[in-house]
């Protein structure tokens, strides 16, 4: 039985090896792609869910929000999915939020891993360890569950399979449920990261880049 974890708050969301540019993101002086929206420039009936976001993300309705409030019913169905995915799921935090740091360095995603890391870092995962993932380096002195964690999405993100030996792994260590929401966690974030790439959405301006190399 999982606990609720309303407690950890801020922004958003990324898997399969992509090539550097895919994961581009435009240079701040850059006319946006989608122009930012704010509650006022919103349809009345996507108001709601605009305030809902403004609650919980570090970023406001700018990041991933800019993009998929451009189709309400869709942003309401995967801000639905995220509450869970983030806040609800069955994995403890710092697993979860590795599994997101996962998939923004395989994006080079600046938003992801402006909004994750500090969460991650807050739930317990080590500073060595996510530099190390940052720096391309399979992670030194990852706990025994974060081994199975970044093993299963690296495997399913770069080879699109696991081996039986992995899964009965992964299935021992972590259990079915788990497991199930750590891929659910990884192919969501995977989304995220290809709306972002479409509008060319970054990281705060006034806020250190973490990925330069994706600034054009």
């Amino acid at each position: 039985m999982h606990l609720k974890r309303f407690a950890m708050v801020s922004s958003l969301m990324l898997a399969t090896v992509v090539p550097p540019s895919a994961g581009a993101q435009t240079a701040p002086d850059k006319p946006k792609r989608f122009p930012q929206l704010t509650l006022e420039t919103l349809p009345p009936d996507a108001r709601p869910l605009g305030e809902e976001i403004m609650k919980i993300s570090s970023v406001g309705l700018a990041g991933p929000y800019n993009v998929m409030l451009r189709s309400p019913v869709m942003a309401d169905r995967m801000k639905r999915l995220l509450d869970y995915l983030r806040f609800n799921n069955s994995l403890p935090p710092r697993l979860s939020e590795f599994a997101i740091l996962i998939q923004g360095r395989l994006w080079t995603s600046n938003v992801e891993w402006y909004a994750h890391y500090p969460l991650a870092l807050k739930a317990g995962l080590s500073e060595s360890v996510a530099a190390d993932l940052k720096a391309k380096i399979r992670p030194r002195d990852m706990k025994p569950d974060e081994a199975i964690v970044y093993d299963v999405c690296m495997d399913l993100s770069t080879k699109h399979a696991i081996s039986d030996d992995l899964f009965n792994r992964a299935k021992a260590t972590l259990g079915e449920q788990q497991l199930v929401d750590l891929v659910a966690i990884s192919g969501t974030y995977v989304s995220v990261a290809m709306l972002l790439s479409l509008g060319e959405e970054n990281s705060p301006a006034d806020k250190p880049v973490p990925f330069p190399e994706t600034m054009k």
